[in-house]
């Protein structure tokens, strides 16, 4: 647009007039938009046609405001004596032009509407009248039309002085050869010319002599676009616009060459132009975005896409060849340079790589000089599954304690799979008898307990964890080991094996004698079941090993019918030491202690599901 005549939104692309159009000076306009994302060096450009329509703003033109012509008594009716030629720069209906006789002082004449050719009707008498004065109108088929005038004289050369006494034979020629072309009907001009290109020189000869032989060149069909201009005296033919090949490559004009004689002879040829392509035309791909998918681990040669081009030029600046530019993973895919189509040039891997986004297919014709185009690829990989899901760790290994609640987190599993969508979205499940004590979420993976955990009856855990994908087709699994050990806790009291423990010691006893031994166990682990004798209340006669258990005189027994109770504890250590109690009766051979209950008879209330244990 070196004019300025447009301009464009820069955001939203609406192209406006700047100045006034003028079909006349110039009927197609063609632009080059261009457009880029933001910033970014990368840009494409795209090519619009704007048609500047015509309206009717030129009236029809005659080349002079009036004329004169010759006619004579000889010429019989229908000879033709005169032709009108006037010229609209209007195209179309707008520049076609029809002609009639506006006004006549007589019924002599007529006119053709489309050739402006104006005949004789009847044989004119110089008795009756000597000139006669036509206004012949030229008027265009717009709307709404516009016309113009030419005022004609036709001069009656009839002789009316019959009494001359002297006569003078002159032999005249009479125009009885009509004109006989001599150029080719054939030519051929480049699409690319300057207005003003001589495309052809039309030469027509006439034998006949003075007016009778000077030829005038017209063309009656075929211009109606006004693409030449012809020189009715020299028959040069020029260009009058900017030809386009790929809008018309074949003009037929019909020509017509006429003499000036009277009356006046023509012959008409039809001459063919031929309109030879340039390559001024660049390869436009039908979309500037190319997408698709392609499956992963497909065989070299799999079929991607076509891609395809248009060029308006003809011949060899039409025929395209494609091509990818390099950039990114363009090695990868191979393309087709007669027909576009794009296939793998290797196994493709979504894992590797799932976008590939080739910035350039390009096309170029063979033309001289080249030209070309380019347009994007978008393709995406679509997944196999391919992968199985995989753990972190191929065992694992936890220990917990036994008072853990019904429903505590014991292990988090998470396994991950590089495949996509279902292929590589994870489910988990048990595969092994964990005895009812533990589940696993099947969605996040998290191992928990489902009732209490008891290490007195149970300490070790050993079961398979598998984590499966989700594909529809052929899932994948992977399987890992789980072992749960389970930690000990003070939850147990320590037991006497015999309570109460009757003891008959002699009188005559030794001092630092064992006179008697407790025996108590305790099933936790550790410290947990590590246990501690005591004596509940301070003794000075007796003393009891904290480790065995033994009870061992300290001083001599006081009379042969000693007896005595004593309360011993049994401890394990424990953080909170868990306590036992347990009675022994010591006495003396003579002395045996009845051992009764308080209460003949004992009732208590139990609810029910009372824990065990429970006092």
């Amino acid at each position: 647009d070196p004019h300025g005549k447009f301009s464009i939104d820069p955001q939203f692309g609406v192209i406006r007039t700047q100045k006034q159009l003028d079909h006349e000076a110039q009927s197609v306009v063609v632009l080059t938009v261009q457009s880029q994302l933001g910033h970014s060096p990368v840009y494409s450009s795209t090519q619009v046609n704007i048609s500047v329509t015509d309206i009717n703003d030129n009236p029809p033109v005659f080349l002079a405001k009036s004329d004169k012509v010759t006619i004579s008594h000889t010429q019989p009716p229908g000879t033709a004596v005169y032709i009108a030629h006037a010229e609209d720069k209007d195209s179309g209906l707008n520049g076609a032009i029809k002609y009639s006789i506006a006004s006549k002082q007589s019924d002599a004449f007529s006119i053709d509407p489309s050739l402006g050719v104006v005949n004789l009707t009847r044989t004119v008498f110089a008795e009756k009248q000597q000139e006669y004065t036509l206004h012949i109108a030229a008027e265009d088929c717009g709307s709404p039309p516009l016309t113009s005038l030419l005022m004609l004289t036709a001069i009656n050369l009839t002789d009316r002085r019959l009494d001359s006494l002297a006569v003078k034979i002159v032999i005249l020629d009479i125009n009885d050869n009509s004109p006989s072309f001599m150029s080719l009907p054939l030519s051929y001009v480049m699409e690319d010319v300057e207005v003003g290109f001589l495309v052809h020189h039309i030469i027509a000869k006439d034998p006949d002599e003075g007016r009778n032989g000077q030829v005038t060149y017209h063309i009656l069909s075929g211009n109606e676009n006004k693409a030449f201009v012809l020189d009715k005296i020299t028959g040069l033919l020029t260009t009058a616009q900017l030809l386009d090949h790929e809008v018309q490559e074949r003009y037929s004009l019909t020509v017509m060459a006429l003499d000036d004689g009277s009356p006046a002879l023509s012959a008409t040829q039809v001459l063919t132009i031929i309109v030879l392509d340039v390559n001024d035309e660049t390869p436009v791909f039908l979309k500037q975005l190319y997408e698709t998918a392609v499956h992963e681990n497909q065989d070299p040669g799999e079929f991607v896409i076509k891609v395809e081009a248009v060029d308006r030029d003809a011949g060899l600046n039409s025929l395209l060849r494609y091509e990818i530019l390099p950039g990114a993973g363009y090695e990868q895919f191979k393309m087709n340079s007669d027909n576009g189509e794009l296939v793998t040039a290797a196994s493709l891997d979504r894992e590797t790589q799932e976008v590939f986004s080739i910035k350039g297919s390009s096309c170029h014709d063979l033309g001289s000089p080249l030209r070309s185009s380019t347009a994007q690829l978008y393709l995406t990989v679509l997944d196999e599954n391919d992968h199985s899901p995989l753990f972190a760790k191929t065992q694992y290994q936890i220990s917990v304690t036994e008072d853990l609640e019904d429903g505590s987190a014991i292990l988090d599993l998470s396994a991950s799979d590089e495949d996509d969508g279902l292929n590589g979205e994870v489910i988990y499940s048990l595969i092994d008898d964990t005895y009812g004590a533990f589940a696993i979420d099947s969605v996040t993976g998290s191992i928990v307990t489902t009732k209490a955990l008891d290490r007195e009856t149970k300490s070790q855990y050993a079961f398979r964890v598998v984590a499966s994908d989700c594909s529809t087709r052929f899932p994948r699994s992977t399987t890992v080991s789980v072992e749960v050990h389970i930690d000990d806790v003070n939850d147990n009291d320590p037991v006497f094996l015999q309570s109460p423990i009757r003891a008959f010691v002699p009188a005559e006893t030794a001092v630092n004698e064992t006179v008697a031994t407790v025996r108590a166990e305790d099933v936790d682990l550790g410290s947990n079941g590590a246990i501690v004798f005591n004596l509940m209340i301070a003794e000075t006669v007796f003393q009891i090993d904290v480790k065995t258990g033994d009870i061992i005189l300290r001083e001599p027994l006081a009379s042969k019918d000693f007896s005595t109770q004593l309360l011993v504890t049994a401890s394990d250590q424990g953080i909170s030491p868990r306590t036992a109690t347990a009675v022994v009766i010591i006495f003396t051979e003579e002395q045996e202690e009845a051992i009764s209950f308080s209460h003949s008879l004992y009732e208590a209330s139990v609810p029910e599901n009372s824990a065990a244990g429970g006092h």
